[in-house]
């Protein structure tokens, strides 16, 4: 998967499957544009790849669109968008609070859409990008103790079909990839108790493979459906979830 002269945003860059990916990119030969709110994280990976910093919160429509802007005044281009920014609350839906729903829905829900709409808008002339979004098998499965973040990830799946089928004759290609367990600073926070290596293996212990997966193997799912390789694929929620959901 080559990505030499093509421009690629990924948004939540700065750690997780999110940097994992602005890895992956910067090896496959693109010119990447970390934006992530932790400025001091962001630069120190973008200063090891190359890439570019735009600082500040996905949730801020105003943002996105000057990201985009930015991208585009500078490389002349925007080839592919990855929306990682993503945040949890592990609450039920009885104690989950106006500001956390409201948190979780306006980067998750909203900072997608923004970002998405941004991009889209700068594609639709080149005739071309890919965009893929984070989506989680959460999204479709439902779990108990994140009702906020199951809601707002079943969101970002049907915007994802939406936005694929709005723009199937525009030459862009929108997927999710839908992760499970993935050892992640988002899957150790918010815990109530200590993250320890017996609490990873507990929930190691609950997928089919027996462990929690690499944000690299998320990493490379996500250069597939960026790729020319995912060229007939749009509108696809893509399980990278080591058999979780097929039971």
């Amino acid at each position: 998967m080559d990505f030499q002269g093509q421009v690629v945003v990924v948004t939540g860059g700065a750690s997780g499957m999110g940097e994992a990916s602005a890895r992956a990119f910067a090896r496959a030969g693109a010119q990447v544009v970390i934006v992530d709110r932790n400025e001091a994280q962001a630069r120190l990976v973008a200063t090891e790849l190359g890439a570019e910093v735009q600082v500040g919160d996905v949730s801020d429509s105003a943002f996105c669109n000057t990201v985009v802007e930015e991208t585009v005044r500078r490389y002349g281009r925007l080839d592919v968008l990855v929306n990682a920014a993503g945040i949890i609350v592990r609450a039920s839906g009885e104690h989950t609070t106006d500001e956390q729903w409201n948190r979780i829905m306006g980067v998750n829900v909203s900072g997608t859409f923004f970002m998405c709409r941004a991009a889209i808008r700068a594609m639709k002339p080149q005739g071309s990008g890919a965009i893929v979004n984070f989506g989680s098998i959460w999204g479709d499965l439902g779990a108990a103790g994140v009702a906020a973040y199951c809601a707002s990830k079943g969101a970002v799946h049907n915007l994802t079909r939406a936005l694929a089928l709005d723009h199937a004759k525009d030459g862009i290609r929108i997927n999710a990839v839908c992760p499970g367990e993935v050892n992640t600073p988002m899957l150790q926070s918010e815990r109530k108790e200590p993250v320890t290596p017996e609490l990873l293996q507990r929930l190691a212990d609950t997928v089919p493979m027996g462990r929690l997966a690499d944000p690299a193997e998320i990493a490379q799912v996500v250069l597939f459906l960026a790729s020319s390789k995912a060229s007939y694929m749009t509108g696809s929620l893509v399980l990278v979830d080591a058999g979780f959901a097929a039971r």
